[in-house]
């Protein structure tokens, strides 16, 4: 009996999803797979499953990655507005890429697979739905900070204020693939961090 290759799954999980992320799921091939995450097709779907099983494996390591790093941005700073504002400032930065390295243009694994898959399939719809609800969350418990702390007013509603901030970022996020004017995008954020008061 052949012995199969030994990989390691979680270098193969985090090849498939800059694959998925790149193409998105219906354009991105079995080969494309199998060819950037180093393995043959009898690994990846004793390993995986098929591909749909894997673009959720993928999605759901993207989401874990991305909430821990906004959770962590959240936290890092004291002030509340400073926090919410790096986030947004670091998604721009992200979106017009690096040194020129055009990684920008990919948006967001979450949102292209909100804009791609949810509308026609349930279980997207949902993993991308629960993952806008934990950032509102986060949010939301950013903004109870900054009115305990006097930063922000009492009388701020911080659970429609957490959902609006969502709304804005994946609205900017998505806007960021065309690259539009930065005077632009920073009006938007300005406009949407004066909600904070």
């Amino acid at each position: 009996m052949v012995r199969q290759r030994e990989f390691d799954k979680e270098t193969a999980l985090a090849a498939a999803m800059e694959q998925f992320w790149e193409k998105g799921y219906e354009a991105t091939s079995l080969s494309d797979l199998t060819s950037r995450m180093g393995i043959q097709r009898p690994s990846l779907y004793a390993a995986f499953g098929d591909k749909r099983e894997l673009f959720e494996a993928a999605l759901r390591a993207y989401t874990h990655r991305h909430t821990s790093s906004i959770r962590t941005k959240l936290h890092n700073r004291p002030s509340a507005k400073e926090a919410i504002r790096g986030v947004f400032e670091d998604i721009v930065s992200e979106g017009y890429g690096k040194d020129g390295d055009n990684q920008g243009s990919r948006g967001c694994f979450c949102i292209n697979t909100m804009v791609e898959l949810a509308p026609h399939d349930v279980k997207f719809e949902v993993l991308t739905r629960e993952h806008q609800m934990y950032l509102s969350a986060l949010f939301q418990e950013t903004i109870e900070r900054g009115v305990r702390s006097g930063e922000l007013e009492p009388a701020a509603n911080a659970k429609a204020l957490a959902q609006t901030l969502v709304v804005s970022l994946i609205g900017l996020t998505v806007m960021l693939k065309s690259q539009p004017d930065r005077t632009f995008v920073a009006n938007t954020i300005e406009t949407t961090l004066s909600l904070l008061k």
